[in-house]
């Protein structure tokens, strides 16, 4: 397993939390796979892919079968045993995967052409879920799982080429402008956004710019350049230093608080590299 040595104690501790739930692989006997943030099994995997864990390594290719157990024949992901299917665990589902390097599975491709059959006129994806009521702000698509969603499909072969991507990224953009909370969830950018935050786990300015980056219909966008220089106006020494990072994860070494971040860093080069050099 080819993983820097400095990191062999996030690597420990994030699979110390393995069964905490009261599951193997993080999640609960029911296979609740979001259940236990910041160490559920969606994020505790793509915390030991972001460490350098390769997918082929067993325990991932374990979670992956986990994963794969919850998918539905039309596309969509069940997460929890019980409950309605919502948009948004379809995409943190496809999202994982596609990191783990399954993009080109016949049942991820099922689940591709599910979420763009169920794209909101808007350009985004929401979930007829409304946990602080109903307003007009309510009336748009939720910004992170939409964002999410363009996570999973860069991976994929509609990547600049599908217009409904566009449409997508033309959302996103355009809350850089609303700037207000919208969709059921109420996602806003404000000062929390405007922090970065890593490894990418909520709506805000670092993971926004990131996932833009592989989009040429935001590459020379004006908003999207604004959002560029506004997290490079936060680096220090030409490196990423993380602003805020969830409690439970303030002890592992790639994401401490008020520091530069080594691999955030070189997702921050990975942004210049898919604009070209800059």
């Amino acid at each position: 397993m080819p993983l820097e040595s400095q990191y062999e104690s996030d690597i420990a501790a994030i699979l110390s939390h393995r069964y905490d739930n009261g599951g193997d692989l993080w999640t609960t006997p029911d296979k609740r796979l979001l259940k236990g943030a910041p160490f559920s099994t969606l994020e505790s995997v793509l915390y030991l892919l972001e460490l350098g864990m390769e997918p082929a390594e067993p325990l991932l290719k374990e979670a992956a079968e986990l994963f794969f157990s919850t998918w539905q024949k039309d596309g969509r992901f069940k997460l929890y045993p019980q409950g309605s299917i919502y948009p948004c665990q379809t995409i943190h589902a496809a999202n994982v995967l596609c990191h783990m390097g399954y993009a080109s599975d016949a049942r991820l491709q099922t689940t591709f052409q599910h979420l763009l059959e169920i794209q909101y006129t808007d350009g985004g994806w929401r979930c007829n879920k409304f946990s602080f009521g109903r307003g007009p702000e309510t009336e748009y698509s939720n910004p992170f799982p939409t964002l999410t969603a363009l996570n999973s499909f860069r991976f994929s072969d509609y990547l600049n080429k599908e217009p409904a991507l566009d449409k997508a990224v033309d959302f996103l953009l355009e809350h850089w402008t609303i700037r207000m909370p919208i969709g059921p969830c109420h996602y806003g950018i404000g000062t929390l956004f405007m922090q970065v935050e890593y490894p990418f786990r909520n709506y805000n300015l670092f993971v926004y710019v990131y996932v833009l980056s592989f989009y040429n219909r935001a590459k020379h966008d004006k908003r999207f350049l604004e959002a560029l220089e506004a997290l490079e106006s936060k680096m220090a020494g030409e490196q990423i230093v993380v602003e805020r990072v969830v409690p439970k994860l303030s002890g592992l070494a790639f994401c401490k608080k008020g520091e530069p971040s080594l691999l955030g860093t070189k997702r921050y080069h990975e942004i210049l590299r898919n604009l070209g050099g800059k």
